[in-house]
């Protein structure tokens, strides 16, 4: 049999990644997933599903609520992207990532198929969290988009609850130039007659998301417009308690400014799944919100890592995610060490804007091909004002910011999601 390290090697190297690769290894269109999917016998039609898409808050909603899920007593399935340290981290059951073993019999069998067309990294990775899923026989599966959603390969599925969190800049490329053009590919997964939740919407977005609801003759709900709680109060570690929602009072464990809408998305989501029918307690969702991480295997969201000096990390990317993270760090005293890197082919010039001036810079690069070139980001940071040092990989910057950082300050390391993965890799892992 086929061993895992052979398995991950196929996968990472044979197969286009765009994780790795970015737009070569971009594959839109169902075509190639329903061949694959058809090879495998359809595994995503023997259970429910929710799909999440969006551009920043997928991750934390579809945790959030698998964690509901699982503490409500259902076998939980949980598929996301992309991974940060392990690439079992996109498949799991109720937290549990997928075995070695399984993972090395998917790919032998599908190496052994003869089919008419390649799938890519994402496609094949995706059915067999769906096939893991049957094996498992899961009682519901929280699936997440991986890029856009009318194209994306997970929108084969025929969900009991479409949930689009957010639309902003991201992907430009491959999902359009303005955000109506992003929000009608996100709205591509709305269902016939599937209720669809949508986080926040204004003007001519909330118009396409309206309009294709009404198309497809689904239930919309818009959780920002009448969000189920009544006041929120944050503790000195940026986590939000919410009062008076349907199952009472709901401390998240998740921190950081951007949960406050992610919360109001997932009270919505878990409202219509109760009313449809699902057992969902009070205790459960309470349960669900503390403890995310431990159910879920969740990290990256404004995750404190270390205290004297306060290390920080955040797998915001875009636009709409640093308008979050900008105002959290500019509540924060003391000096900041702000260890930074993007990929080559996203527009990071608006992102720049929102970087704190009273920083000291560490300019580095992710260990994958997409990676910008850490000289690149400093000179295109230098004409936004912000200098610093460049560092040729996250382990030399963050070093660095390490013995630089006196016990008062805080250390942030972000701006990609593999400068994160980066990060957590070359920490012990009891501080992960």
């Amino acid at each position: 049999m086929l061993d895992y390290n052979s398995a991950i090697d196929f996968l990472y190297t044979q197969l286009p990644m765009f994780q790795r690769e970015g737009a070569t290894a971009y594959k839109p269109g169902l075509d190639t997933t329903i061949i694959l999917d058809n090879a495998f016998a359809n595994p995503h039609t023997l259970y429910p599903t929710i799909h999440i898409a969006g551009t920043n808050g997928k991750g934390s909603t579809a945790h959030t609520i698998a964690a509901v899920l699982q503490s409500a007593g259902y076998k939980t399935g949980l598929y996301t992207s992309p991974h940060l340290v392990d690439f079992r981290e996109r498949i799991r059951v109720n937290g549990k990532m997928i075995s070695h073993e399984a993972v090395c019999d998917f790919v032998e069998r599908f190496r052994n198929m003869s089919l008419p067309c390649y799938p890519s990294f994402f496609e094949l990775t995706m059915v067999m969290a769906f096939e893991h899923f049957k094996h498992e026989n899961v009682d519901i599966a929280v699936i997440e988009t991986g890029l856009g959603g009318r194209l994306d390969s997970t929108n084969i599925i025929s969900p009991i609850l479409s949930i689009i969190t957010n639309i902003s800049f991201d992907h430009t490329a491959f999902l359009g130039n303005t955000l109506t053009e992003i929000a009608a590919e996100k709205a591509g997964i709305i269902k016939a007659g599937v209720p669809v939740i949508v986080g926040e919407a204004t003007g001519e977005v909330k118009d396409v998301f309206i309009r294709k609801a009404e198309a497809e003759r689904s239930p919309i709900h818009f959780a920002d417009e009448t969000p189920l709680f009544s006041t929120v109060t944050v503790n000195d570690r940026h986590q939000f308690t919410y009062h008076n929602t349907p199952f009472g009072n709901v401390t998240g464990e998740l921190s950081g400014e951007c949960q406050v809408k992610n919360t109001a998305t997932i009270l919505s989501a878990l409202n219509r799944l109760k009313a449809n029918g699902w057992d969902i307690s009070s205790e459960a969702v309470i349960d669900g919100f503390a403890n995310v991480t431990k159910l879920t295997g969740l990290a990256g969201r404004w995750m404190t890592l270390s205290e004297n000096p306060r290390v920080i990390c955040d797998t915001g990317h875009n636009v709409g995610g640093w308008e979050y993270i900008s105002h959290q760090l500019s509540d924060i005293s003391g000096d900041k060490h702000m260890v930074i890197g993007f990929v080559n082919d996203k527009d990071i010039d608006h992102i720049l804007d929102l970087m704190p001036h009273d920083a000291k810079y560490y300019f580095t690069q992710a260990s994958i091909p997409r990676a910008l070139h850490c000289d690149k980001l400093s000179e295109l940071a230098s004409a936004k004002g912000l200098t610093g040092n460049t560092y040729p990989s996250v382990a030399d910057a963050y070093n660095d910011a390490l013995k630089k950082a006196s016990p008062l300050d805080t250390i942030f390391i972000g701006g990609s999601t593999f400068i994160v993965a980066d990060l957590l890799t070359i920490l012990p892992h009891s501080d992960r």
